[in-house]
């Protein structure tokens, strides 16, 4: 782990370079050429991270070529984009570096969670899953955080906790890495849902409500597909689903505000730099779920909303109208 390739030079991304540059050699890639320059120059990404200063080691390209050499890559780009990177990489950097998937999603379309999207492209790599309640922001800063590093490799699991891990940053080590994913992606449609319970004003009994029979959709999904549900009770699942579900620094809470009070989906992603997942994710989950017969009335209520022309009312009429049930 002598040098360390970050792919994506968003806020993430960037947060995540900036730790690794201060145990050793990090280069990340950029598509914005303005971020590259003002990495390499002013050790800052000031249209991701503004008012961050970053380490004078961190080196930023835009060429993806550089990054051959490196011992592993860490992926944090858009979950619906992994694939075309994965093809890239596979053209582009020859090797067998492991890849740390920092993306959180399922794929539309194939229904596959980012590592299989990976296995697909690059069958040979060994693959990681580093998520959890983590806002970019805070982590640049040095603020306190945890985080799930998911691997079937436990050494190589070891050797990314040493290179990342930090007093401040604390990644704990799991071998479930279909658990992590789902965590990952469920709660940022959850996160959706709660901002339009926010939207509409339905008050703080209504949110911890959603969360909690968010949480048990969640489980329903990751246990079908071979999850354990201690990861889903951890900070890859319940975790990152209280800080997307509270945080206003989450763009798929903000978005799901932003519709509670009227706006459309359309005008909402206009005025956007930075993707809201849960929004493609959502179409992806309700697949999952329908061909698993697994129920997720709030993630396919979602899905109804963004994507098939379902108004908000109706489908808070229809969720509240359920049959009252045993808790599971």
């Amino acid at each position: 782990m002598k040098r360390i390739g970050v792919i994506g030079g968003g806020a993430w991304g960037t947060a995540l370079a900036a730790l690794s540059a201060e145990h050793g050699d990090t280069l990340i890639w950029a598509r914005n050429a303005e971020v590259v320059d003002d990495i390499n120059t002013q050790h800052a990404n000031t249209l991701y991270l503004p008012d961050v200063k970053l380490p004078a080691s961190l080196k930023a390209t835009g060429d993806l070529a550089m990054l051959r050499d490196c011992d592993a890559l860490v992926l944090a780009v858009p979950a619906q984009t992994l694939r075309s990177f994965a093809q890239q990489i596979w053209k582009t950097l020859p090797g067998h570096a492991p890849l740390v998937i920092a993306a959180k999603g399922v794929e539309i379309g194939s229904g596959k969670l980012p590592s299989e999207v990976l296995y697909d492209v690059l069958p040979a790599r060994p693959v990681a899953i580093l998520t959890g309640p983590t806002f970019a922001m805070e982590v640049a800063r040095g603020l306190p955080a945890a985080a799930t590093l998911a691997c079937h490799d436990a050494a190589l699991g070891a050797a990314l906790v040493q290179r990342l891990g930090r007093p401040t940053f604390r990644p704990y080590l799991s071998d479930d890495v279909t658990g992590a994913q789902i965590g990952g992606a469920v709660k940022n449609v959850l996160a959706i849902a709660c901002g339009i319970v926010m939207g509409r004003k339905l008050g703080d009994n209504a949110r911890a409500a959603l969360i909690t029979r968010g949480l048990a959709e969640m489980s329903r999904l990751g246990l079908a597909l071979g999850a354990k549900r201690e990861t889903l009770m951890g900070l890859s699942g319940l975790g990152d689903l209280v800080l997307t579900c509270t945080g206003p620094q989450s763009r798929n809470l903000s978005l799901g505000i932003a519709l509670g009070e009227g706006k459309s989906l359309t005008e909402i992603m206009a005025g956007r730099r930075t993707v809201a997942e849960g929004v493609h994710t959502a179409q992806a989950i309700d697949t999952l779920a329908r061909a698993h017969h697994i129920e997720m009335p709030i993630c396919q209520a979602v899905d109804a909303v963004l994507h098939k022309g379902a108004g908000i009312e109706a489908m808070l009429t229809a969720l509240l109208a359920r049959p009252f049930k045993t808790e599971d």
